[in-house]
């Protein structure tokens, strides 16, 4: 097998670019290439990044091949890229957060149906808490110190 390290850096680059994964026949359409010297080349850099002591690493997965971050840097990811939140579940962050805290029926009332969802997402990126109401089946829902770090916000007005 004849290595093309120029074939292999030009994937590299596509992969790099793309960021998100990209079949075998993209890859090879992208880098002007045959199928089969795209698959030489991707063989090339998954055995160099295998081999690299990098933050960085190829892998293939049922889309295609991917440039991806390893999954041991993955707690620092979480602590410097913003998630992206929608415009929709934004709304609803901030109603929590002016009211906070609110019982989550009366965010139902306010937001819609779509907010049970949200909440969802919000508990889960660590930017508000449910807690059960003592009396009552609904939840409190309240923003957290992660919110006020993410947006850094000292204080919100009270409504």
């Amino acid at each position: 097998m004849q290595k093309n390290p120029k074939l292999a850096t030009t994937i590299e680059a596509i992969l790099y670019l793309k960021g998100q994964p990209v079949s075998l026949t993209e890859i090879a359409q992208l880098a002007n290439c045959s199928r089969d010297r795209a698959e030489e080349a991707i063989i090339e850099l998954l055995n160099d990044y295998a081999h690299r002591d990098s933050a960085l690493e190829v892998v293939e997965t049922n889309n295609g091949y991917s440039l991806q971050l390893r999954s041991s840097f993955e707690n620092i990811l979480e602590n410097l890229i913003p998630a992206e939140i929608k415009t929709s579940t934004l709304r609803t962050l901030a109603a929590i957060a002016l009211k906070s805290p609110i019982l989550q029926s009366e965010l139902i009332q306010l937001r819609g149906s779509s907010a049970y969802q949200q909440v969802g997402e919000l508990v889960e990126l660590g930017l508000i808490r449910k807690r059960p109401q003592d009396e009552g089946r609904s939840y409190w829902l309240e923003i957290t110190d992660k919110f006020h770090q993410y947006f850094e916000i000292d204080t919100l007005p009270q409504i």
